[in-house]
């Protein structure tokens, strides 16, 4: 299973989204470290609106997403950028 399925499954069965996207961003970082082409999938940006997030400041929204790709983290993924938000909260994409 690729990387962006695995974080789309976990997000998906955790968090019951209304709006989810998964987006490999490894491409953008190629030439960031000697050697590193953008190949694969190490750079991940999550867009997820969920009830689930209603009530839940910034730093704890963040953590429980970051705490459910852990796996990830130890499997070679470098970063993940989230853009979380509960319905009705303003969104930029």
């Amino acid at each position: 299973m690729s990387m962006k399925s695995s974080i789309t499954a976990k997000l998906d069965a955790a968090f019951s989204p209304e709006r989810l996207e998964v987006i490999n961003e490894s491409h953008l970082h190629a030439g960031h470290q000697p050697g590193y082409d953008g190949e694969g999938e190490t750079h991940m940006r999550v867009r997820i609106v969920a009830s689930a997030f209603a009530g839940m400041g910034r730093v704890a929204r963040h953590r429980a997403i970051n705490d459910l790709v852990k796996a990830e983290f130890d499997a070679g993924l470098h970063a993940l950028a989230v853009e979380v938000t509960a319905p009705g909260e303003p969104t930029r994409w």
